[in-house]
């Protein structure tokens, strides 16, 4: 038996390789990181404070499009095949800029083991039709029309994903046939595109076309994980391949490395055929895929969480103030006088994630484990090492698509969106979508828990036990 552990990182592999096949600039980043990994790991002596480096060389994310709930449903059948259920919600209908008519979830392993093993995400985006802020009435009637007509996933894929789900793996024979076919399914389909009905889609959002407007879905991007963003995307830059404006999500600073950064090369003009309206088949491009690029830091609570939307906004305001401004140099400037410094003001006010860990070699001193957080860590009774942040940022997400659309596309804002929260998509999907925050805090519970047991630290577990979390502190 193949496990479902090895058929994920097989399956990534392999779909790294197809990839950088197809879109060769791909091949220039994942080169580019390991040299800026090697680099990282070898002066930096926390390096692997986030993961081992055999984690972040082998660790990738990528990101699939498709356009019905019965797509969706088949999609999350060949990710259940690997290991990875449906995490978070994502709605990327409401951007300031552009018009991205999906909601989205991200497809990833959930144990802390699993994500050790191999952590591979794919972040897959639904259509909505039925908003009619990007969708009138005809337009969605013939564009349903059109993806009922199309099958993207071929039946002996899916029965084998069923088959790998319920055996935790597959025979030999059986997981390379059922490698084979998902990664096909996943490449860019050789079929001419229509250019007239690919064009009308376009004029509502690339994204739809790019959806809509084809006979497949393919990789629209591949993700590796580096250490160091800001000298990888120097370096892109130095080898005259054009990034986008700007790394997404929290500044460079010199406190914590929290939550993601993202960055991707634009778009690129790829030789695609289409059909005209008279039936001839010609040639043209298409701007569809990229390469992207994240820096993964330490998981928030809700509270830093709120905390870190205030500042992104916070920044947002005073670049509208001031037009002129660095946007990277403004919010460093927000981020020092507001947000935690330390990894430790982060665990006392409980606004990151950490696993929590019996001191090693604490002299015996008489004195009993304190109550609180601030306490046991202070005191040398407890470690905390960070939980690393496994899911994604919609406005990050959000503003990479954006980057990379040949056009801004139309949207109504005058109309009203079509209702859509995580339960519906968990009904679309027929899988529950997964709370991250709930993952994180259960993994640090569990830590917690088994720290102060071992501690024997019964004032400690009592807090925690009235409290629902790591133990008050004082000063909070």
């Amino acid at each position: 038996m193949v496990p479902t552990w090895r058929l994920r990182a097989a399956f990534a592999r392999r779909l790294s390789d197809m990839y950088g096949t197809e879109v060769p600039a791909y091949t220039t980043l994942l080169e580019v990181a390991g040299q800026v990994n090697d680099e990282v790991a070898g002066r930096d002596p926390d390096a692997e404070r986030l993961g081992s480096i055999s984690r972040v060389t082998a660790e990738r994310h990528g990101a699939i499009r498709v356009g019905t709930e019965d797509e969706l449903r088949q999609a999350a059948q060949i990710f259940a095949a690997l290991g990875m259920s449906p995490v978070g919600f994502y709605d990327l209908r409401d951007g300031e800029v552009g018009a991205v008519p999906v909601v989205s979830t991200a497809f990833r392993p959930t144990a802390t083991e699993e994500l050790d093993r191999n952590p591979f995400r794919v972040f897959t985006s639904l259509l909505t039709t039925s908003d009619r802020r990007f969708f009138d009435a005809g337009l969605e009637s013939r564009l349903d029309a059109f993806l009922a007509r199309r099958r993207l996933f071929p039946p002996e894929l899916l029965q084998l994903a069923e088959r790998a789900e319920e055996s935790e793996g597959l025979p030999e024979p059986e997981a390379e046939r059922f490698l084979a076919l998902a990664v096909a399914a996943f490449e860019l389909s050789p079929e001419p595109v229509d250019r007239a009905w690919y064009a009308e889609l376009e004029r509502v959002s690339a994204v739809a076309a790019d959806i809509g407007g084809v006979a497949a879905t393919h990789i629209n991007h591949l993700t590796p994980r580096v250490l160091d963003i800001d000298a990888l995307y120097r370096r892109m830059g130095e080898r005259k391949i054009a990034m986008i404006d700007r790394i997404q999500g929290p500044p460079r600073w010199d406190g914590p490395d929290v939550l993601l950064r993202q960055t991707s090369f634009r778009a690129l003009a790829e030789p695609r055929r289409f059909r005209e309206p008279d039936g001839r088949v010609t040639g043209g491009s298409l701007r569809v895929r990229f390469g992207e690029v994240e820096a993964r830091g330490i998981a928030l609570t809700r509270v830093g969480r709120a905390r870190y939307d205030e500042l992104m906004t916070a920044t947002d305001r005073h670049l509208a103030q001031y037009p002129d401004a660095d946007r990277q140099e403004s919010a460093r400037a927000l981020w020092h006088r507001t947000f935690p410094r330390t990894e430790r003001q982060l665990a006392v006010e409980h606004q990151a994630f950490f696993t929590y860990h019996p001191a090693a070699g604490r002299p015996r001193d008489g004195h009993r484990p304190p109550a609180d957080l601030a306490g046991l860590l202070d005191g040398g009774w407890l470690t905390a090492h960070p939980i690393v942040y496994e899911d994604f940022l919609p406005r990050s997400a959000a503003g990479i698509f954006r980057s990379n659309l040949t056009g801004e596309g139309t949207q109504d804002a005058d109309l009203t969106g079509t209702p859509f929260d995580a339960h519906r998509l968990s009904e679309a999907i027929g899988r529950p979508v997964l709370d991250p925050f709930a993952l994180y805090a259960a993994q640090q519970e569990r830590s917690l828990r088994q720290a102060l047991f071992t501690l024997r630290a019964g004032a400690a577990l009592r807090a925690l036990d009235a409290g629902g979390g790591p133990p008050a502190s004082p000063a909070t």
